[in-house]
């Protein structure tokens, strides 16, 4: 089930990265994609985190609210992707430089949203569950990063 969540979600970010011209989507369809991912991984963290009704009612609110605040960082990956994209037969010192800075500062703020709901999740559920739930997002974030740096070539 997690690779079919993940591949959704991996396929999701790549095509974020791509216009709907030249992927010859319309918006819409990205719209209906991404609510499905949406879903999709929200049923998976459901499933494996075996939340009591209590533990629940506290968790989702905080995890849509870090949800939200992840799918930002999607976008911006995707449009540095997207960027990438445009550029890679022409790409520039200058602009591969832009590049690996904004993905690193990308990863970076990544990492910080990380740490910045740790306490959130903390004051919500114990510990072992806390944990569960960042192996499951880390395992869901290292699959989407390999789909990734699997489709895109070496800088030329």
């Amino acid at each position: 089930m997690i690779k079919n969540i993940c591949m959704v979600l991996a396929v999701m970010m790549i095509g974020c990265a791509v216009s709907a011209a030249a992927q010859n989507t319309p918006a819409d369809n990205m719209d209906i994609v991404r609510d499905k991912v949406r879903t999709d991984k929200k049923l998976f963290i459901a499933t494996n985190m075996e939340l009591t009704k209590s533990e629940a009612k506290t968790f989702w609110p905080v995890y849509n609210d870090y949800q939200a605040k992840l799918e930002k960082l999607v976008d911006r990956k995707g449009k540095f992707i997207e960027k990438f994209a445009a550029n890679y037969e022409t790409l520039s010192d200058d602009m591969a430089k832009s590049l690996l800075d904004n993905d690193l500062a990308i990863d970076s703020d990544y990492q910080k949203l990380r740490q910045s709901y740790l306490p959130k999740f903390r004051g919500v559920l114990s510990d072992k569950k806390v944990a569960r739930f960042y192996q499951l997002e880390s395992k869901i974030h290292a699959i989407v990063e390999f789909e990734i740096a699997r489709r895109i070539p070496l800088v030329q």
